[in-house]
């Protein structure tokens, strides 16, 4: 699928028009259920992203709220589009969530690991010891498709609009023996090509410079092009993904990266840095 056509963005753009529209109406969920003969739960999860909504759906929620022709006209077509298949749909079992629908149209993309290396420039071998690590008792057909997954993902960089992507990596994750010594060695070679991209700017955190404002955790923050589509912040756990959207969560990890920026060395002082690394792990 292109970039600039993710379902997941036109459902999350669809939902928050219909519950603006509603609030616009100055009428409850309770009361919106009643007119539609509906339960109040299935208007609470439409709005909440939790169910899919239908073109009937979203005409007859319109009717209620007495919205024009236009407005219909308009948030028909994105529930259609909405409901539209991406390529990442046959890995739905295993995608994380919302994130690579968020991620496919995203414009940029700034992001922590203190851990890993970010999926985005991970190398298929250390993509593959690191899934068998987190995951032992996986299939080696899930650990497979895992690794085709992120990979297709990278894509992204390579795009005729390539995703902008800004990387802090902590001196931890390109330590971390993930692999082996050779599988590493090609992680770090290929930090080293891929930093090179005009789209992408790697910075590393190093030990030497102390504390810094992301040692909290890893996040990534996502903006799109389309200024009605808010950016929003993803949090990956073992509990499960976490998406901030709100206003605040995004000024407040906006803030942390600047300032995790400025703790860091520079892109060019991080790229001999990562070097020094793969000159000391080859002896």
């Amino acid at each position: 699928m292109a970039r600039g056509t993710s379902p997941t963005l036109r459902k999350r753009r669809l939902v928050t028009e219909l519950r603006r529209l509603r609030e616009q109406a100055a009428l409850t969920i309770e009361e919106v259920g009643e007119r539609l003969e509906c339960s109040a739960s299935k208007i609470s999860r439409i709005e909440t992203g939790r169910v899919g909504v239908t073109p009937r759906d979203v005409r007859d929620m319109l009717a209620a709220y007495g919205a024009s022709p236009e407005v219909l006209a308009e948030l028909v077509e994105l529930a259609r589009e909405a409901r539209r298949k991406a390529w990442w749909d046959e890995f739905g079992d295993i995608a994380p969530g919302r994130y690579v629908g968020f991620e496919a149209e995203a414009e940029s993309a700034r992001t922590y690991q203190g851990l890993m290396i970010p999926g985005l420039l991970q190398h298929e071998g250390y993509t593959r010891a690191l899934i068998e690590a987190v995951l032992p008792d996986a299939p080696p057909g899930e650990v497979d498709r895992r690794v085709q997954l992120r990979t297709a993902r990278q894509a992204l960089l390579h795009d005729e609009e390539p995703l902008r992507l800004h990387a802090v990596i902590d001196e931890a994750a390109l330590r971390r023996l993930v692999g082996g010594r050779d599988v590493l060695l090609d992680q770090l070679r290929k930090l080293t090509e891929v930093g090179r991209l005009d789209n992408v700017t790697i910075q590393v955190a190093p030990f030497a410079r102390g504390a810094h404002a992301a040692l909290t955790g890893a996040f990534v923050l996502l903006a799109f092009p389309d200024r009605s589509d808010p950016a929003v912040v993803y949090l990956e756990n073992a509990g499960g993904d976490v998406y901030a959207e709100k206003a605040s969560d995004i000024a407040t990890y906006s803030e942390v990266f600047t300032r995790l920026v400025e703790a860091s060395l520079d892109p060019a002082d991080s790229a001999a840095f990562v070097e020094r690394v793969a000159r000391e792990l080859r002896g």
